[in-house]
């Protein structure tokens, strides 16, 4: 039987890119228009799970955040776990030149928030919003482009954006994290023990290893630490080889990379891209977090990488992606501008609850939307060399 016209478009490279921008648009329309009550008390709709005398009782969009994209975040640590140990950083050469480059943008665009909100009242906490990649939207606007973008190009993408997500997973334990209480730690060693003697033991089964992650996942949310850190020890703790010799780790990307691409991400869109644009105007986007956060991301983040992959070039301790130049390497840092996912994410630990501005989102909304068109507009432009 022929595939449907669905399941053909399911499969594109940029398929995840194009819903997670569909959903992100859907949010924005309900939130101008009469619908728009109806959408906020949606995502403040309270949400309770009680079990004897443990209860955890959040608003729905809370839920999104914290539990759903701790989903997310097991799967990059799966993820990065699969490219250190078999994939493209296996090698110190091949993950050099990457990882610079992630350094790079992920300081450039922090010292350039920091430059543009000095003296602006609790503006320093906002430093890590402009640092992170939505690995999603940038490698889907690569996906469009087809083989204007060299194979190796696409794969030092690939690699800047979960190196840079490993360090917006650092940067949330480090930076974001509220006051801790040590019985809820403790309880969360006991489950990350039982995850290692699991994964010692060859245990094939994904099973045990859920059951044991959503005990990690409550003692973390208890504990302080944010909830989606459990996530991605989940994902780093399942085994690459089993003792049965299949692959517990391969087989998590294959079954919950779809659920990812197509549901987690595009709910997280929804719940927190929805923003009330009927009293912003022109001088609310002057803030000097808001004007932080843009400029962080279009040129803070572009520049952090080039400047953080010219020097080891010029040196010779690294080298240009096979069959890349220069013009394409600036497309590719313009699009590791587009923060969206990661960035609304960090914003709303950044900015929580009735201290988190709106505008702090449309200014990564912005940011992304002229970060992915200029960084495919840069890639599309033929080649003239001769």
């Amino acid at each position: 039987m022929a595939p449907t016209k669905l399941q053909q478009f399911l499969t594109l490279e940029s398929a995840p890119g194009i819903v997670l921008c569909a959903a992100a648009a859907l949010a924005l329309v309900l939130a101008n228009s009469g619908l728009g009550a109806l959408y906020a008390r949606l995502l403040d709709l309270p949400v309770a799970i009680q079990l004897g005398g443990l209860g955890i009782a959040k608003p729905l969009i809370l839920w999104v955040n914290d539990g759903l994209m701790a989903v997310f975040f097991m799967l990059i640590g799966a993820e990065l776990k699969r490219e250190v140990i078999e994939g493209g950083l296996s090698k110190l050469s091949s993950a050099a030149l990457p990882a610079f480059a992630a350094l790079g943008g992920m300081a450039g665009p922090a010292l350039v928030f920091l430059a543009i909100t000095v003296g602006t009242p609790g503006a320093a906490r906002g430093w890590a919003v402009p640092t992170a990649t939505d690995i999603a939207f940038a490698v889907g606007v690569v996906a469009l482009l087809g083989p204007r973008v060299p194979p190796a190009l696409k794969t030092f993408l690939l690699a800047l954006a979960v190196i840079d997500d490993l360090g917006a997973i650092i940067i949330i334990a480090a930076f974001y994290t509220a006051h801790l209480s040590v019985i809820a730690l403790a309880l969360a060693g006991v489950g990350v023990a039982g995850l290692l003697i699991l994964n010692l033991a060859g245990c094939p089964r994904l099973a045990p290893y859920m059951l044991l992650g959503v005990f990690v996942w409550v003692s973390v949310l208890k504990s302080g630490i944010h909830a989606t850190l459990a996530g991605v020890v989940v994902g780093l703790l399942l085994p690459l080889r089993a003792g049965d010799g299949s692959s517990p780790l391969h087989r998590l990307e294959h079954d919950l990379g779809a659920w990812v691409n197509f549901g987690v991400l595009p709910v997280f869109a929804f719940a927190n891209a929805g923003v009330g644009l009927a009293h912003v105007g022109l001088m609310d986007l002057m803030d000097p977090i808001q004007i932080g956060i843009f400029v962080g991301l279009v040129a803070g983040k572009p520049l952090g990488v080039l400047a953080a992959i010219w020097t080891p070039i010029r040196l010779g301790l690294a080298r240009l992606p096979e069959g890349a130049d220069w013009r394409q390497l600036c497309g590719i840092g313009l699009l590791t501008g587009i923060g969206f996912t990661m960035s609304l994410f960090i914003g709303s630990l950044a900015f929580p609850a009735d201290g988190y501005n709106p505008d702090v989102r449309l200014a990564v909304l912005l940011a992304s939307l002229i970060s992915g068109t200029a960084g495919y507009f840069v890639l599309r432009r033929p080649d003239r060399r001769v």
